[in-house]
């Protein structure tokens, strides 16, 4: 990083953040599409290979209740 001029620095600095942000946004959406079955907090401790399967599981099911009509619970 030393060797870095500041443009590079502040662009790595903006990717960090926007890869933050990012994350958080997934966190929430797991929170949420448990229904209260896993805290923020709980998210914030799952793998990233966990949030790959439960993101998985979510699609899966978002696609199931797409094709049955059925509610999304």
């Amino acid at each position: 990083m030393l060797s870095k001029d500041n443009h590079d620095i502040i662009k790595f600095l903006k990717d960090l953040e926007s890869n933050i942000k990012n994350l958080k946004l997934e966190l929430f959406k797991v929170c949420w599409f448990m229904r209260g079955g896993v805290t923020y907090e709980q998210a914030l401790n799952l793998s990233p290979e966990e949030r790959t399967l439960v993101a998985d599981l979510v699609k899966e099911n978002m696609e199931t209740t797409k094709k049955t009509g059925q509610p999304f619970f």
